[in-house]
């Protein structure tokens, strides 16, 4: 379980009590979707025919412009992470990535559940002895591309939530 029990409000919008902006909001889905789209091709060469996971990634994308809505995108993830049942964990985490990117349009905190599950993924696409290194790449990878309207909200879920995500978030370099 990658979302904690008690709600964080800085993930919640403001019109339902929270304090996150739908410009946030916005800038989550589009960074949960650049960390699962990074990760795509471990899933389409498992599963070249099954578009699900890179469908659900152009949905977050397309919910952060206000092209879907948030139940268009929400289906979309059940989708993703249905398509990685069954394959190798590399393939089936970057699914799981794909459909936690696309959840962000329903639960903002799904962003880190995107990014962990990438890690995931490439730490399973690499042998044991390079698994930490290629980890820890990734997870810097993931935080150059943070705007800074959401690094430090993204930055601070990551040391919160680490122990919820595998502790897959190491301390900054």
């Amino acid at each position: 379980m990658i979302l904690p029990k008690e709600r964080d409000p800085r993930f919640i919008t403001i019109r339902r009590g929270g304090t996150l902006t739908d410009s946030n909001h916005q800038l989550l889905a589009l960074w949960a979707a650049a960390c699962a789209e990074r990760v795509l091709p471990l899933f389409e060469q498992a599963s070249p025919n099954d578009s699900r996971p890179r469908q659900a990634i152009d949905l977050a994308r397309a919910w952060a412009k206000g092209d879907i809505t948030m139940k268009q995108a929400h289906k979309a993830a059940f989708a993703a992470n249905a398509a990685g049942k069954g394959l190798p964990d590399a393939a089936r985490f970057a699914a799981l990535a794909a459909g936690q990117a696309v959840a962000v349009a329903h639960v903002a905190a799904h962003e880190l559940g995107a990014a962990a599950y990438a890690i995931r993924a490439v730490r399973e696409s690499v042998e044991e002895k390079e698994k930490e290194n290629v980890g820890r790449n990734e997870c810097q990878w993931q935080r150059d591309q943070l705007p800074d309207a959401i690094r430090d909200l993204v930055l601070d879920d990551q040391h919160i939530r680490n122990h919820l995500c595998w502790f897959v978030f190491h301390d900054p370099v």
